[in-house]
């Protein structure tokens, strides 16, 4: 920590993989939604909310960090349990439509496991669900979903060890002006 910076710098949340990964989920949603589900169907502004809440507050997260480790703890949090809302959203299509859901270690989900841990680019996710049929879309997404749910995971016990260590925005205040007063 650098006791003479009031404010951190802010960080490049577009950096993130969680972020990566949750704009292509909410780029595959869009797109679902919008090509699978019928016009005046609720699950539509569910899904999509949904997504938009997972990517949106992982980037407000990450900005609000600066001065309020509580806040980004929170947002990212946030992010989490509405990527997770999505992931039941998408859970619940396949089931009620009879469609399989790729079983744990499947050939499917181990290939898109794969693809997934080298890929965080939506343009990459577009080019392939474009041409696979929404059984298949609903299971990249489930995958991308799983993997986000870990990568959040591991951020928010980074934050909350970064919290336990270095204290929130008032210690900081605190730290700062004695370390100026030091000086005079």
């Amino acid at each position: 920590m650098d006791n003479n910076r009031l404010i951190p710098a802010s960080k490049d949340y577009k950096k993130l993989y969680s972020y990566q990964k949750a704009e292509a989920i909410f780029d595959i949603t869009y797109y679902f939604v919008h090509t699978y589900l019928r016009r005046g169907d609720r699950t539509i502004d569910q899904m999509q909310q949904a997504a938009r809440s997972g990517k949106q507050n992982i980037a407000e997260g990450s900005m609000d960090g600066a001065t309020s480790k509580e806040m980004e703890i929170k947002l990212i949090n946030v992010a989490k349990a509405s990527l997770m809302e999505l992931f039941e959203d998408y859970m619940d299509y396949l089931r009620t439509r009879n469609h399989r859901i790729w079983e744990e270690h499947s050939v499917e989900e181990n290939k898109m496991r794969e693809l997934a841990r080298v890929h965080n680019d939506s343009a990459f996710y577009m080019k392939i669900i474009t041409s696979r049929p929404p059984e298949t879309i609903a299971n990249i997404a489930i995958c991308l979903l799983k993997q986000t749910d870990y990568l959040l995971a591991k951020h928010l016990e980074k934050l909350s060890n970064q919290f336990i260590k270095e204290g929130g925005f008032k210690e900081r205040m605190t730290a700062v002006r004695l370390s100026n007063r030091k000086k005079f």
